[in-house]
């Protein structure tokens, strides 16, 4: 006996499966849906973060998220993670659009998106821009782990700022 489902159900299997840590399932189901419906943007999410975090395959998820984000602009779970990773991969121009665009975006996670461009210009060396955007970042944050991981961030940068500080010497006669 054949069980036809529709794409949403196969997509709520897919999330079901990747809930329980059954990866390789949701991935085939994944893949199903987006061989049957190419446009479905919320499967291209998902595999975009099955190929980050589980696989590694970078190039793969990023092209997931770009695709995503290019079908549903205005799905807001896809900024933070394609931004993380794009943060990871230090691709400053992608960074700096794709964080505009997030911002831009009703539900996207505005102190995630500033953290993630704090930590950029942090590990770029830029810390007066990595100090102001983990200051946006604690401005926006609402839960109280990520507001102790900011903080802890901005102190970070702090101490980086004055390690760097150049010392003025004056020689008097």
């Amino acid at each position: 006996m054949n069980t036809y489902y529709t794409i949403e159900e196969k997509y709520l299997q897919a999330i079901d499966k990747i809930s329980y840590g059954k990866t390789p399932k949701a991935l085939k189901l994944l893949n199903e849906i987006i061989s049957n419906d190419p446009l479905y943007a919320r499967a291209h999410h998902q595999l975009g973060m099955i190929y980050y975090y589980e696989i590694k395959d970078y190039q793969t998820a990023g092209y997931h998220f770009k695709t995503c984000m290019e079908l549903e602009p205005s799905f807001p779970d896809n900024y933070t993670h394609y931004l993380d990773l794009l943060v990871f991969l230090n691709m400053e121009k992608l960074v700096n659009t794709i964080s505009t665009k997030a911002l831009n975006t009703q539900g996207a996670d505005t102190a995630g998106i500033y953290d993630l461009l704090g930590l950029f210009y942090e590990k770029n060396k830029q810390w007066t821009k990595a100090q102001e955007a983990y200051q946006k970042a604690f401005m926006e944050v609402t839960d109280n782990k990520e507001k102790a991981d900011i903080e802890m961030s901005l102190n970070r940068v702090r101490s980086k700022m004055k390690q760097t500080l150049a010392y003025t010497y004056q020689i008097t006669e």
